[in-house]
């Protein structure tokens, strides 16, 4: 099934696409995805220095999606701490996973998502806050690289319970 037939069938839409590839997606999806939740995992990485925080010129990941899908999509950056790796294999994850939207009933559901899995979401502010998220991936890697952390570091936020990470 391909991109357009899967947005068309979900009430979530999760884009979970390289950065080189989401304007593309997208664009793709753009006309079905109109009232539902979009989740976009994307994060501005840029081989081959991908431990480096590289901005696009929209200023994030989060910007360039809001940009192409407009107000018509009820949209939700997140997971950008999350190894992609591990999401696709179907392995153990855990921490905590910022969530970034203007729409705090589409955030909710993202994190209620995130809690069927094993992580728990945190709401991290407006959509202009994915930058923020999306930069602390690049800072991830480093880590990974500099520590040899194999299963991936992550993010866990102190001092919050489940129930006001939601408030």
């Amino acid at each position: 099934m391909d991109n357009l037939a899967c947005a068309t069938k979900g009430d979530i839409v999760a884009v979970t696409v390289p950065f080189a590839s989401q304007v593309s997606t997208l664009q793709s999806i753009a006309g079905a995805v109109a009232g539902k939740i979009v989740l976009d995992t994307t994060v501005p990485l840029v081989p081959p220095r991908v431990a480096r925080v590289q901005l696009p010129p929209e200023g994030s990941a989060a910007n360039r999606a809001a940009a192409i899908l407009g107000g018509d999509a009820r949209l939700v950056t997140g997971f950008h701490s999350v190894s992609a790796q591990k999401l696709r294999a179907g392995e153990k994850v855990a921490g905590d996973v910022l969530l970034f939207s203007d729409d705090t009933e589409a955030r909710d559901a993202i994190a209620r998502l995130a809690d069927r899995i094993g992580l728990r979401g945190v709401h991290g502010g407006p959509l202009a806050n994915s930058v923020a998220g999306e930069a602390m991936t690049s800072v991830l890697i480093g880590i990974n690289k500099r520590y040899g952390v194999a299963e991936g570091a992550g993010i866990v936020v102190t001092g919050i319970s489940a129930e006001k990470a939601r408030a």
